[in-house]
């Protein structure tokens, strides 16, 4: 999500090639805007706008960009639709600093109130020019710049990493909270980036920032400092020796295990999100109020309306219609009215046939929020309010942390309703990676001994069902072979008859439905079949299923999102064992634009 590059030179050159260059090289993280800026003496040039990297860069002349510091940014929108004001980098009120961050800062509406009454100009709704305002503050009050980077460190609540240079200063200074930071060092030159893509062509001299540290950066040196007292920090650089295809991977052999493995954060971040975001209060009443709920979406997305229907009843008393969105048009558009609320689910914000089903209920006077990765997306501009995912890009198209931040929303929304705090929430990111560490290696061997079958089931109950319907779906998108989802207690009226010996079942297991699971269990193995469980360690399950992938123990509310992870882990593992492409599987696309 977003992508930011600073670098600084001994003397003043053309850096527009540059810093247009690194931007490219970092549009795989996704983006809707891009900017740059340079800072020469005491003169900041600063071009931005929403668009791609090219054609921004051509309309205002990237190429002429000339000074001794440059900064460029490209934009995944969350605060702020995609706009010239909205694009970073931001300016402070006198135009002295120039900054750009990447990540979110949750607490920028309050923040951004805090700077208009102290006097400040604040042009954009963008959380990146909070962190420019933030700096501002302390270095209005006589702060030392280092001293009001870290001042401002305390009032910058979320995960973010943010760059920052004034004029007649030739160094640049960042800082790292949470999301992704790395310096490079190289001949009359050092930079910092968001990710390695943009610097490894530069250089390989690497240094790996962790939270809390402070970067001071002049084109021949680089000091690191404490966050917490300001004490000097004393680290070697690496000679960083891999090809950059692994580098824009992260070191993995695919992008959508790199997206697995990114779910712990991206989850953590949407919380600090969702707990402060401004539509929040009315899109919770619209929903007390509301006659019916409906949550409409298509492929994963119903599927993340499918749980999230469990949610709200389990939670708040509030009965919620999970539907397919073709489904909605003829089943129940007919009858929603103003009393009515729906809830439209799309990764992209452009999916057609949630689009369609969208157009027939605000015919009918429906009043309609959507869930969306793509701030800016046509969902996001026609609904009343949205609610943002904060993914940032997902490259591999199996929808796999945009699915897992669907059904957190849900969650969130429904522990609101009951008037639950959200404290209760914040361990799931520390689960989710637990989830990850515990179940690879065993999902990795249990995918080698069962990628012969090319007929697999994927059962669930009550909370679970969602993620069995959802790991059904990625192993078909990825592995070809054919794997049905149903309820558990729906598999004996019929489907049992495909049993046969070694025939593989998976069971996704909820803590309080394991008597029930242990039955369905039973049915598949005195017939030969092997039944594997995915649940929390249960002596119950350990002495019915054939195998049992262990997750950590948790309370209900979080075991069906942790069980979905294995789930993602065996399509992908046996995807590639079958020697297929887990990011680009045939006939399949991200964005489904038709109907």
């Amino acid at each position: 999500m977003c992508g930011i590059f600073g670098i600084v030179t001994q003397n003043e050159q053309n850096l527009g090639p540059i810093l247009v260059e690194a931007a490219r090289r970092l549009t795989y993280r996704g983006y809707d805007s891009v900017g740059a800026a340079v800072i020469s003496g005491s003169r900041i040039d600063l071009r931005k706008d929403a668009g791609r990297v090219d054609e921004v860069a051509e309309k205002y002349h990237f190429s002429d960009m000339t000074g001794q510091r440059g900064i460029t940014q490209l934009r995944w929108a969350t605060f702020g639709v995609p706009s010239q004001v909205n694009a970073q980098p931001h300016l402070d009120s006198d135009g002295d600093l120039v900054g750009a961050h990447n990540g979110n800062v949750v607490n920028n509406v309050e923040l951004r109130q805090e700077f208009t009454a102290e006097g400040m100009t604040v042009r954009s709704q963008n959380d990146g020019e909070s962190c420019v305002h933030a700096v501002e503050r302390y270095i209005n009050r006589g702060y030392g710049f280092v001293d009001a980077i870290r001042a401002a460190y305390n009032d910058l609540q979320g995960d973010y990493a943010f760059v920052i240079g004034r004029i007649d200063d030739d160094k640049l200074y960042a800082i790292k909270k949470g999301s992704g930071l790395v310096v490079g060092i190289g001949e009359g030159f050092t930079c910092v980036s968001s990710d390695l893509p943009s610097i490894l062509p530069l250089t390989r001299k690497v240094l790996r920032l962790n939270d809390g540290d402070v970067v001071c950066l002049s084109w021949d040196s680089v000091s690191l400092y404490s966050v917490a007292d300001g004490s000097l920090i004393a680290r070697e650089p690496e000679i960083f020796t891999e090809e950059m295809s692994a580098v824009q991977k992260g070191g993995y052999a695919h992008f959508m295990l790199k997206e697995i493995h990114e779910q712990p954060q991206v989850a953590r971040e949407l919380l600090h999100l969702l707990n402060r975001y401004e539509d929040l209060d009315r899109i919770l009443e619209a929903i007390r109020g509301a006659r019916n709920l409906y949550l409409i979406g298509c492929g994963t997305s119903y599927h993340a309306c499918l749980s999230g229907s469990v949610y709200f009843a389990r939670l708040a008393g509030r009965a919620a219609v999970p539907v397919l969105a073709p489904q909605f048009i003829p089943q129940y558009a007919p009858t929603v009215g103003p009393q009515d609320v729906g809830i439209f689910v799309s990764q992209s914000g452009e999916t057609k046939d949630v689009l369609n089903a969208l157009e027939h209920a605000q015919k009918r006077g429906m009043t309609c929020f959507s869930m969306a990765n793509v701030i800016g997306s046509t969902l996001t501009k026609i609904t009343s309010a949205w609610l943002p995912l904060a993914c940032g890009y997902e490259i591999s198209v199996p929808a796999t942390k945009t699915f897992t931040n669907q059904v957190i929303t849900f969650l969130f929304l429904a522990n609101m309703l009951r008037g639950g705090g959200t404290e209760s929430l914040d361990g799931l990111p520390e689960l989710m990676e637990e989830t990850i560490r515990w179940t690879d290696p065993q999902v990795r061997a249990l995918a080698e001994d069962i990628n012969s079958w090319n007929d697999l089931y994927s059962l669930g109950y009550g909370s679970t069902y969602a993620m069995a319907l959802e790991g059904a779906l990625k192993l078909k998108e990825i592995t070809y072979a054919h794997c049905e989802g149903m309820l558990s207690t729906e598999f004996k009226h019929g489907p049992l008859s495909a049993v046969t010996d070694g025939f593989p079942v998976l069971f996704a297991v909820g803590p309080e439905d394991v008597p029930l699971i242990v039955s369905g269990i039973n049915e598949v193995t005195c017939r030969g079949g092997r039944a594997i469980a995915i649940g929390a360690e249960d002596s119950r399950l350990n002495a019915n299923a054939s195998d049992v992938i262990t997750i950590p123990p948790s309370n209900p509310l979080f075991a069906p999102l942790l069980a979905v992870i294995p789930l993602q882990l065996l399509s992908y593992y046996m995807a590639v064992g079958r020697g297929c492409d887990p990011d680009f599987p045939r006939n399949l696309s991200k964005t489904l634009t038709v109907d």
